[in-house]
């Protein structure tokens, strides 16, 4: 999971780094943590309820029109987003991803889309505790992901980032079945 740095990922840098220097000293210790978890909440905004949109019956659906051969279902995007959370967190939080979780897939037992988003849900929840741990005297500390290393800091932008990215592919797929996505109803 190599971090790419793209425009939402250098807006959120900026934004971290504006919030962090408008914070009081004996408040900045945590603003860190604070400041991922929004992102984190927003993005889980974005894509819960757009798991949610999507009928039950649709899930199995991947477009065929076009260049879209070999392409994941609804549920794949779905559950590759959340395995990924859960893999990146867990990196933070020095735990396990849920039982077989691995290389950004659910594990096969998650079928139903009652299950998908449960494990979604379990993804942000975990990212959330992951933001919670992040402080000023941890921020520069190293994280082994795969071969690279990367901070705590920039695995919860990879995760940010990267699910922003699966949420624009689920929101495809709710247009082609006729389904505005909730963020666009209001």
């Amino acid at each position: 999971m190599k971090m790419k740095i793209t425009p939402l990922t250098a807006g959120f840098a900026i934004i971290l780094c504006a919030t962090l220097s408008a914070q009081a000293p004996r408040e900045s210790d945590l603003a860190i943590g604070r400041v991922a978890d929004v992102w984190i909440t927003r993005t889980e905004q974005l894509v819960v309820p757009a798991a949610e949109a999507m009928p039950e019956e649709l899930y199995p659906f991947a477009p065929t029109a076009g260049e879209f051969t070999g392409v994941r279902t609804f549920a794949e995007q779905v559950k590759h987003l959340a395995a990924a959370n859960h893999q990146l967190a867990s990196l933070i939080l020095g735990e396990h991803p849920p039982a077989g979780t691995a290389n950004e897939t659910a594990p096969v037992s998650v079928q139903t889309k009652a299950q998908v988003l449960a494990y979604l849900r379990g993804s942000f929840a975990s990212l959330h505790r992951a933001a919670a741990r992040l402080t000023r005297q941890n921020l520069e500390d190293v994280i082994v992901v795969g071969r690279d290393t990367q901070t705590g800091i920039g695995v919860i932008i990879d995760a940010v980032a990267h699910s922003q990215n699966h949420y624009g592919q689920m929101v495809e797929y709710l247009r082609m079945n006729r389904i505005v996505p909730p963020a666009s109803r209001q």
